[in-house]
């Protein structure tokens, strides 16, 4: 399972907000760039950068930072936020993102998305859904920010992409996110066992190298980490059996 940092910028500074909230903001860096140095040392592969102004907007205002971000060699980005039309999806591609990520558009527009994915290859995609579990454990879709409850379950969601050959699914479990209270294991052991074709990213609750090695044990690809990272919660030595690069870096 391969660890993959995140990078919000919000006004070209790497913040995090709590459980989405944009009252909620920590501002961590005004220099992401510095930031993503910092995770290309300790030997990421890969980085999930989000737009929250795009994600919030629909604009692409942090665009010059992506492209500053993505000239970085070493590292492959993935990239989400605002992403809503045909033509921003090129633009973010262009720009250097090895991945887009979609998110509320996937859930309210399938077959638009899956076109895309056709299109232009799914390795090119990954389809970032957001849940929150009811009584009984099923996870249903939140869109637009965390703000609105659908009755489309994650497994609802996931069908329609099947024939368009999906790879990559970010599933987040939005009541952990940024709570540092571990990872919603039961919820990915069971995304892994419906679907084990796809690829799953997991995110939200990461604290601890031992939540990583339990999510390896789910079997996802990968795990989305931003707070417990900034804020130097891990010990590098703990992270790096989940960093394909940290040997050649070490």
């Amino acid at each position: 399972m391969e660890l993959i940092p995140a990078i919000d910028l919000r006004d070209g500074r790497c913040v995090r907000l709590y459980q989405g909230d944009f009252a909620a903001e920590t501002v961590y860096s005004d220099r992401p760039r510095d930031v993503l140095q910092r995770y290309v040392d300790l030997g990421v592969r890969h980085v999930h950068v989000v737009d929250l102004d795009g994600a919030r907007e629909g604009t692409q205002g942090n665009l010059p930072v992506v492209r500053t971000l993505a000239a970085d060699a070493a590292v492959a980005l993935q990239v989400g936020g605002g992403l809503r039309t045909r033509a921003r999806v090129d633009e973010m591609l262009a720009a250097g993102a090895q991945r887009v990520v979609l998110g509320s558009l996937a859930v309210t527009e399938p077959q638009i998305v899956s076109e895309w994915i056709r299109a232009l290859g799914a390795r090119r995609f990954v389809l970032a859904f957001d849940v929150r579990l009811d009584t009984g454990g099923v996870p249903y879709l939140t869109t637009h920010g965390w703000q609105q409850l659908t009755q489309h379950s994650l497994w609802d969601a996931v069908e329609p992409f099947l024939d368009a050959g999906l790879e990559h699914v970010l599933c987040t479990d939005v009541e952990r996110d940024g709570a540092l209270s571990g990872p919603n294991c039961a919820l990915y052991s069971e995304a892994v066992r419906r679907y084990p074709q796809i690829a799953w990213q997991a995110s939200g609750g990461v604290a601890h190298a031992r939540d990583l090695a339990e999510l390896a044990d789910c079997g996802v690809t990968a795990a989305i980490s931003g707070r417990a990272l900034l804020e130097n919660r891990i010990p590098p030595e703990e992270l790096r059996p989940f960093l394909p690069n940290a040997s050649s870096r070490a």
